[in-house]
């Protein structure tokens, strides 16, 4: 499982292209068209869409290596590459879309590199993993929906075709579900808040629906608030991406000291820093981190790839550890950098800023422990 191996499935040019690109768009806050149109021509946009549309149908150990490669490259990239992945394998089992629709969106994908990702926070929702009704609703009409709301922390809104909304429906009991809403339908408009320290080039800004229409097949599956939960399907997937993603920038930032204390001599040393028994320990420990975030990582693919996911609650502490594991080992190069790592000219700096956000996404660490220690105290 090591996708650095597969020039046929990602080729080494295309990770130099997003790489070359990244420091760019962090700076100028700029959404990577450019390096998402590199993995659309390298056939990646469709890596977990049905070989019947022309996909690669990968599995999940596929998709570890190809964000995490990407990851080490650009961030931003990675994370709007990760729900792409994630969320084109969740579309092949939804049948309350219809049939053709899902085919429809595949299809995209594979063809114009057409992106689509989740809209569920809210402002005054916050993560919809922590409960709580949407305040986005959706409307029966004649002939379908009609959807009001706002999305925040929208993930390559600047880029997707399709939006996956998070909505309740307008009924005496609230039924809870995702819509999927074309991001040209009329009364959709962006509005570019996104300002982050880290994932700069994510463009993840807020989605305004006023009023938006679309047909009755395209609502999922529909069911009472309580009634949702975190699948050990879903939640390996997302694990297991998001963990790839952090621990590919902090795979890059261990390459990157690495190459530096082997380069830096000091003129009162006369050797190069990497023959110090300090710095040769500080990247054992980073070494560490990373080999425990690969084994990691590779028992999730293995079992949700032999269709024997983990349970949800262990998946969400491997989340914590693998996030912290990441923070942790990028902290420890831009320590033995020292000025060198936080100036801008170098992509560590970036690096630390970006692995930063691994610690926000669900679930964060507080909830992970909760359960946990619920779990295990029986209360």
């Amino acid at each position: 499982m090591d996708l650095h191996h597969e020039p046929a499935l990602l080729p080494a040019s295309v990770l130099a292209t997003i790489a070359a690109n990244a420091g760019r768009h962090d700076r100028d806050a700029s959404f990577p068209h450019d390096s998402l149109a590199a993995l659309h021509r390298a056939g990646l946009l469709g890596l977990t869409v049905p070989t019947r549309l022309g996909g690669r149908g990968a599995g999940l150990g596929t998709a570890i290596d190809a964000v995490g490669a990407v990851g080490g490259a650009c961030a931003s990239t990675a994370l709007v590459f990760a729900m792409q992945v994630v969320h084109h394998h969740r579309l092949a089992d939804v049948e309350e879309f219809s049939p053709g629709l899902r085919d429809r969106v595949g299809r995209e994908a594979v063809e114009i590199g057409a992106l689509v990702n989740a809209l569920r926070v809210e402002p005054a929702l916050g993560t919809p993993a922590r409960g709580g009704l949407p305040a986005t609703v959706a409307r029966r009409t004649a002939d379908g929906w009609q959807i009001t709301g706002r999305k925040i922390y929208s993930t390559g809104a600047p880029g997707l075709r399709w939006f996956l909304v998070w909505a309740r429906t307008e009924e005496d009991t609230p039924r809870v579900g995702s819509f999927l809403v074309p991001a040209d339908a009329p009364g959709i408009r962006i509005e570019e808040t996104w300002d982050h320290l880290g994932l700069r080039a994510s463009g993840s800004h807020d989605v305004v629906l006023e009023d938006v229409a679309i047909p009755a097949g395209h609502s999922g599956e529909l069911r009472p608030p309580q009634a949702w939960g975190r699948e050990p399907d879903i939640a390996a997937w997302n694990v297991a991406l998001i963990g790839a993603l952090y621990t590919g920038v902090a795979r890059a930032a261990r390459d990157w000291i690495v190459q530096f204390l082997q380069n830096r001599r000091p003129a009162n040393l006369g050797a190069a820093l990497a023959t110090l028994p300090r710095m040769q320990e500080a990247v054992g420990a980073i070494e560490e981190r990373l080999a425990v975030n690969a084994a990691l990582l590779e028992a999730v693919a293995q079992a949700m790839d032999a269709g024997t996911p983990q349970p949800t609650g262990t998946l969400n502490l491997f989340k914590t550890t693998i996030a912290e594991n990441a923070v942790r080992a990028v902290e420890q190069a831009v320590t033995l950098g020292g000025n060198h790592a936080l100036s801008r000219e170098n992509p560590l700096e970036r690096h630390l800023r970006d692995v930063l956000c691994a610690r926000i996404h669900t679930p964060q660490v507080d909830s992970a422990y909760i359960a946990a220690g619920r779990a295990a105290l029986g209360v």
